[in-house]
């Protein structure tokens, strides 16, 4: 049997009628937030998505399969541009890549991947040296000594060697193979594209996919392979996007899925990095020496932290995806970048929602005179509108801090500023 299940990112929970053997699966695999029996209909699951967006197949040892789409709420253009910014923000922009007006993300981004493979191997498989080890008969490249003694204790042949080989079989092609193997094997691919991806199948059959559980190989970029430059970060957000692939009590998973809270925490960081490359200083993402006790046992992980010239914060961020609550913003995030600005010693934090339940506002704790805001990205512009967005954001990051340190004040800004363009008027405080 196969089934088949439709659902959104943080919607409400639905009813669907599966086999028990199914619905566990699907407990077991973790990928949905709420997979439970319905309490009233024998039979029928309760099914919720999360922030985990994709597609994904999963088989259960006798044989049932279910295919799970989770769609995102923002436009799956908009996505796209999110994950490829985050890895290449200078060569990434709106209208590279080539959706057909594909509404659902599968199709869409099958027809994306193939689209690039296709111009990518346009001009034949790319070629390049890959360091190899063997046992020959003849010797070729350098003798491995030591093996050679370990392995044939003494005898001459076979021999030893490694050498660096001139194949198509290098890590380029791998990853292209591999993300074409794991779109075929998904169901939902629009016929047409799925023709054209086996036929690139074909074009790599000589190339080694990378095996299951196997880490995915490196590749750098270089003027050689600028023209596989953009479908190889489509392909890798496949295999990086990747279910895991081995479960408990034998399930089998296929697809990709994507944690909408990780992508949009990513391309936070790597905007405001982006934007202030021009004010100098060093940016650094997801903070590991931070602490927030003296005996270094509670450990704090900011998304953002920004050091001046000087080699001192002056700027702390904080992404944050959905806000959680129906009304402003939830409290536990004041109280976490609170104690990211006690530890930097910063009087001024910054926590960036996807166009949270609330406009931009600001609180001033008391007895401490740290003010913390709270903005509201608004995701559903365009590309070019939500990075001046970012840059405008950084840009009175930066102000504060110019002025906090006229005054006298270590680290980041006492004043408030404005809100972002597309952002209301400030609501009234609400006491922490």
């Amino acid at each position: 049997m196969t089934a088949s299940v439709s659902l959104v990112e943080h919607a409400p929970a639905c009813s669907f009628r599966l086999p028990d053997a199914v619905g566990r699966a699907l407990l077991d695999s973790k990928i949905l937030e709420q997979a439970v029996p319905d309490p009233y209909e024998q039979g029928m699951w309760r099914l919720r998505a999360g922030s985990k967006v994709g597609a994904v197949a999963i088989t259960v040892p006798g044989g049932e399969r279910i295919t799970v789409r989770i769609a995102p709420k923002v436009p799956v253009a908009r996505l796209l541009f999110l994950l490829g910014y985050s890895r290449d923000p200078h060569g990434w922009r709106d209208g590279t890549v080539d959706l057909a007006d594909h509404s659902e993300l599968l199709p869409a981004f099958a027809h994306a991947v193939e689209r690039q493979t296709e111009r990518a191997l346009r001009q034949g498989l790319l070629q390049g040296y890959r360091a190899t080890e063997e046992s020959a008969l003849v010797v070729r490249g350098r003798i491995r000594e030591g093996d050679q003694a370990r392995r044939r204790f003494g005898l001459p042949l076979p021999v030893e060697v490694a050498y660096d080989e001139f194949t198509t079989d290098i890590a380029e092609n791998r990853i292209l193979r591999t993300a074409v193997d794991r779109l075929l094997r998904l169901p939902g691919v629009p016929r047409t594209v799925r023709r054209r991806l086996s036929h690139h199948r074909v074009r790599l059959a000589d190339v080694t996919p990378v095996v299951r559980g196997r880490e995915i190989p490196a590749w750098r970029p270089t003027r050689l392979n600028g023209r596989y430059h953009q479908a190889l970060r489509l392909a890798q957000v496949v295999l990086d996007g990747s279910s895991g692939e081995h479960l408990p009590g034998g399930l089998r998973m296929d697809g990709f899925l994507f944690d909408m809270n990780t992508v949009y925490e990513d391309f936070v960081c790597v905007a405001l990095q982006e934007a202030l490359r021009v004010h100098g200083g060093r940016s650094v993402l997801q903070t590991q020496d931070l602490y927030m006790d003296e005996r270094a046992a509670v450990r704090l992980r900011p998304d953002f932290v920004w050091y001046g010239d000087s080699g001192a914060p002056h700027i702390v961020a904080d992404a944050k995806y959905k806000a959680r609550v129906r009304q402003g913003y939830p409290n536990e995030d004041l109280y976490q970048m609170l104690a990211y600005c006690t530890a930097l010693r910063l009087p001024e934090g910054h926590l960036v929602y996807a166009k949270g339940s609330a406009p931009h506002t600001d609180h001033r704790v008391r007895h401490a005179g740290v003010i913390l805001h709270q903005h509201a990205l608004d995701l559903d512009q365009g590309p070019n509108a939500v990075l001046a967005d970012m840059r405008t954001l950084a840009q009175r990051m930066v102000a504060g801090g110019a002025r906090a340190s006229d005054q006298g004040i270590p680290g980041g800004a006492r004043t408030v500023t404005r809100p972002l363009p597309h952002e209301e008027a400030r609501r009234p405080v609400t006491p922490v």
